[in-house]
């Protein structure tokens, strides 16, 4: 997946705004070419894991849908673990097998560290993220 610096520093901008809790949203774009990051409420409000406030995802879905473009990514925060999936993220990717699963780790928040997973089929592996 291509993504800009602007984005990722979006997405890394969401997940310290929403500390201690972990943060959640969608990446747009076409062909692999991330266009617009889509911040999401965490309905959890937890520290430990997140699931999507169901009104914002169908929201989302709305403005990518409308806008012709696809979910390249879906992605939150974790507060104090590595930016690597959790068995919660794995099972979550179930749901949404087809998007890279971006995620951002805190654990060193003057340090973030993202990073891109595909899992599918039960299978965990990391993407590239090509920074343009």
């Amino acid at each position: 997946m291509k993504i800009t610096q602007k984005l990722i520093d979006e997405i890394i901008a969401h997940a310290l705004e929403e500390r201690p809790n972990e943060c959640c949203g969608m990446v747009s774009g076409s062909r692999g070419v991330a266009t617009e990051v889509f911040r999401a409420r965490n309905a959890l409000a937890s520290p430990f894991s997140f699931d999507m406030e169901p009104s914002d995802q169908i929201g989302i879905y709305t403005a990518i849908e409308d806008r012709g473009e696809e979910i390249l990514a879906i992605y939150h925060s974790h507060t104090k673990s590595p930016a690597e999936p959790s068995q919660s993220d794995r099972n979550n990717a179930r749901s949404w097998p087809d998007p890279v699963w971006v995620i951002v780790s805190l654990a060193d928040p003057g340090e973030p560290v993202l990073r891109g997973w595909d899992m599918r089929d039960g299978k965990v592996g990391e993407v590239e993220l090509e920074i343009e």
